[in-house]
């Protein structure tokens, strides 16, 4: 076919043809719209480029399959699974994504976490554990990783000892910092202790009226007419003092 591809440009000539000769009974509804605006590639789908090798054996990708884009993966990736996982709030820090010309990686020596024009990130972490797998030898990917997050701690601690002289230097001058992270956080712990407290003293309270709802009824009823009446009370006993010897001769005659 050569360099260069005619075949979406003759689409509405063949089509006319076909139309004259009868050979198609109808107008598609794309006749016009291709001839006014005429498609600059072909119109039958293409292939993805594989980027993996393919697969001995017998074909095991679905037919609706065949189009899609395969899944690219790098070798950083699983890195920054497992660095994420273990350090999740790592993803809660402000990370400056914009670069200047687009060279910034050319300007990253790796030989060292710390870089001069990056910051400390978790991906520092990442592409540290990388280049010690790729240029240590014999070392495993667990010992690089240990390496890296042992260089990641050190520089972490040395970032927060900055930050709290100078915190100290500034509060020595006179400058006044509102309460700290932690001190917000206790202070929510606080009342949320304090709203658990009311809610368990009423559960207990709730608690205490139905154990003690569980023993009124018939039998306190009785007993509190027999406390308010006290003829009733002595005739009560005199009644079942009677029945005890009767029920003791009955006894005594059933034995001989």
């Amino acid at each position: 076919m050569g360099r260069y591809d005619f075949r979406p440009q003759r689409v509405h000539q063949t089509t006319t043809q076909l139309l004259n000769a009868e050979r198609i009974s109808s107008t598609p509804p794309w006749y016009n719209v291709v001839g006014s605006i005429t498609p600059a590639q072909t119109l039958v789908r293409t292939q993805p480029v594989p980027h993996t090798r393919p697969r001995k054996g017998p074909r095991t990708k679905k037919a609706s399959k065949l189009f899609q884009p395969q899944k690219i993966g790098y070798e950083e990736d699983m890195l920054r699974r497992e660095f994420f996982k273990d350090h999740p709030w790592e993803l809660a820090r402000p990370r400056m994504i914009i670069e200047d010309d687009g060279r910034d990686s050319h300007k990253t020596d790796w030989r060292q976490i710390q870089q001069k024009e990056k910051a400390l990130t978790g991906e520092s972490v990442i592409q540290r554990q990388l280049w010690l797998l790729h240029n240590v030898p014999k070392i495993t990917k667990s010992q690089a990783y240990d390496q890296a997050r042992k260089e990641f701690y050190g520089l972490r601690l040395q970032e927060d000892i900055e930050r709290r002289v100078a915190r100290e230097e500034a509060m020595s001058t006179g400058a006044y910092f509102g309460p700290s992270v932690l001190d917000i956080g206790m202070e929510l712990e606080d009342k949320e202790y304090e709203r658990w407290k009311e809610w368990a003293a009423k559960e207990v309270e709730t608690m205490e009226q139905r154990s003690a709802a569980m023993y009124t009824g018939l039998v306190d009823s009785e007993e509190a007419a027999l406390d308010a009446d006290p003829a009733e009370y002595e005739a009560a006993v005199e009644e079942v003092s009677d029945q005890i010897p009767a029920q003791g001769q009955s006894g005594l005659g059933g034995v001989r």
